[in-house]
């Protein structure tokens, strides 16, 4: 994802999450409630103007929403799709293209107000089903006993702001890095503050063009990426220092749009060795494998920048040590928060709302308990599994490019170089350099 804000990324896991279930001819019998600390919200038509707030959707992600309708929703309003991706360093020549042969979009660019829009009209359909409590906030919560005594309740039970008491089987926590489910079942988070922010906003480009291709280019200061929105407006969204980013929030417009235009064209951090040595490497992939090189695409240039859309949030990596326990799961980021470089954390959230579906319509189907652990460890299993591996990976990514040391830099330029020219390489690779 590229941005997240007071929950609004989980609560579209949330809503996303109820929707499945709704649909799920094996939860026709279910009660499912959804607690909403926010407002409803819906468009009949979109702004003028885009939101800072975006995130970049994978095709298996654009299925998961068309197979209870909330895609064509989205298609309905505004959506950008984009059919390229080019990736390179800041401090040497070395970059990696990922394109579709068949010219398939790889992947879409959508305002998170967008989906919540969708999502929200796809309950109004399972309204009978799936009951949302908006404007409402838990304040308490009582477990039961994983094996109830006798006169011991087998319920959660979640007592609201106003009053009113609800209780479930099974309690799904879907609201945030910062999660009060989390902490209330005691499940510890391995956290990590990065010294970094992110700036987000929506910058307008000097010309139109077809802007299907998704940036990044790494700085030593962290990467800065540019998705497309339109064909003449594009999301920023810049990973750089603390003291860097309020300096950028608070710079005038004309600054603010050279300092973007520099960050993606400026050769200032190359070195004659460094490139030197990647050209003399470039050249032998090239002898080995012809075919193998992909073509340069010079980034577009930005003009402007809409009024009041720059923000920025601080970075970190956190992952629970347990996604489950009796009666609870987690899934989004109450499970787990990754760096944006990727633009993998929605995604990652989506992935969880699939996996913990299909394991909760198996024990309904069976006529199962669907808060015992016998299925959600499963779940849990499954997902850890695909999680930690490609969080650590993200991880190492954003440290190995966060250096200027010469014997690092080639290693990474050669890495990067030999990946683009290797197509089974490359391929496994897409996954982490995705936006």
């Amino acid at each position: 994802s590229a941005y997240k804000d007071k929950g609004n990324i989980n609560v579209v896991s949330k809503d996303m999450y109820l929707l499945i279930l709704g649909h799920d001819v094996h939860f026709h019998d279910k009660k499912i409630a959804l607690l909403e600390a926010g407002p409803r919200k819906e468009y009949n038509h979109v702004p003028d103007t885009y939101s800072n707030r975006v995130s970049s959707i994978s095709p298996g992600s654009a299925t998961l929403l068309s197979s209870f309708g909330a895609w064509d929703h989205v298609c309905s309003l505004r959506l950008k799709p984009f059919q390229r991706m080019q990736v390179w360093d800041a401090c040497s020549e070395a970059m990696i293209v990922f394109e579709k042969d068949d010219l398939d979009d790889m992947g879409y660019i959508v305002e998170n107000d967008v989906i919540m829009s969708a999502l929200t009209k796809q309950l109004d359909a399972v309204a009978d089903r799936v009951e949302v409590f908006y404007g409402s906030r838990a304040v308490g919560y009582t477990w039961p006993l994983p094996s109830h005594s006798c006169g011991t309740s087998p319920w959660v039970q979640i007592e609201l702001a106003d009053g009113r008491r609800l209780q479930t089987k099974l309690l799904i926590g879907a609201d945030g890095h910062n999660s009060v489910v989390r902490k209330e079942a005691e499940i510890k988070n391995i956290e990590h503050q990065y010294d970094q922010s992110a700036v987000v906003a929506t910058l307008h480009l000097s010309e139109a063009t077809n802007n299907n291709v998704a940036w990044q280019r790494f700085l030593p200061t962290g990467p800065i990426a540019l998705l497309p929105l339109s064909d003449t407006a594009s999301s920023l969204v810049w990973s750089t220092s603390h003291e860097h980013a309020s300096e950028l929030l608070t710079m005038d417009e004309e600054s603010f749009v050279d300092s973007i235009n520099s960050a993606f064209w400026s050769n200032v951090n190359h070195s004659d060795f460094i490139d030197t040595a990647g050209a003399m490497f470039r050249s032998a992939l090239s002898f080995l494998r012809p075919s193998g090189s992909a073509v340069r695409q010079l980034p577009p240039s930005v003009a402007k920048v809409d009024p009041g859309s720059r923000a920025m949030f601080p970075l970190g990596m956190g992952h629970a040590t347990e996604y489950v326990q009796h009666r609870v799961a987690l899934i989004g980021d109450a499970a787990h928060r990754v760096h944006p470089l990727a633009g993998q954390g929605v995604n990652l959230g989506f992935g969880d709302i699939a996996c913990l579906a299909h394991h909760l319509s198996a024990a309904a189907f069976n006529g199962n308990d669907l808060g015992s652990l016998k299925h959600l460890l499963k779940f849990e299993t499954e997902r850890q599994r695909h999680n930690v591996s490609l969080i650590a990976a993200i991880d190492l990514l954003k440290r190995l490019y966060s250096t200027k040391l010469a014997p690092l830099v080639l290693l990474r330029t050669w890495g990067l170089q030999a990946t683009n020219a290797l197509p089974p390489v490359k391929v496994r690779t897409s996954l982490l350099c995705r936006l």
